[in-house]
């Protein structure tokens, strides 16, 4: 089994519901472990847009990288995902942050993810259920990195009251 990290993040429609929704998909593809609260955060990318409810899962699966990325476009569209610009408003996305201690760069799927170590509103949620974890690439924990970011980006994420354990 591997263990898998994803972010998952919805602005458009009713954003718990559609958290809720993927995941009732994932366990089909895995065994969750451990589900982050939820935070609600600004936008990230274009930046005139609703906020995002973002959540981080733990999860043990069978499938390779690109299977389950396979598995993961499937369930977005399944759960109701539209198309729309990239970083644009979105119902549902699922993104792998990490899979073991895989580095992978192909066209089609990077991980660790590229973009996590900037992106408070992954860190954070990823902090509440995996501190010590380190970055393959960067060689620092999820808490180290959780430091590096200012105080305004931690600023723009906030828990959210509703859960979707």
């Amino acid at each position: 089994m591997n263990e898998v990290y994803l972010g998952l993040g919805s602005n458009k429609g009713e954003r718990l519901i559609y958290l809720k929704r993927a995941i009732g998909e994932l366990h089909k593809v895995g065994k969750l472990i451990t589900i982050s609260p939820v935070y609600e955060t600004e936008a990230w990318g274009q930046m005139v847009q609703p906020r995002f409810l973002n959540a981080v899962i733990r999860m043990v699966t069978e499938l390779a990288p690109l299977l389950l990325l396979r598995e993961i476009k499937a369930i977005e569209q399944r759960v109701g995902r539209q198309p729309s610009p990239r970083w644009g408003p979105r119902e549902i996305d699922i993104d792998i942050l990490f899979y073991d201690e895989l580095i992978l760069d192909t066209p089609e799927l990077k991980i660790p993810h590229p973009y996590l170590h900037v992106r408070p509103f992954v860190l954070i949620p990823l902090a509440d259920i995996a501190p010590n974890l380190v970055h393959p690439v960067l060689k620092k924990t999820v808490y180290e990195l959780v430091k590096e970011l200012s105080d305004e980006d931690r600023d723009t994420v906030r828990r959210y009251a509703a859960t979707i354990a």
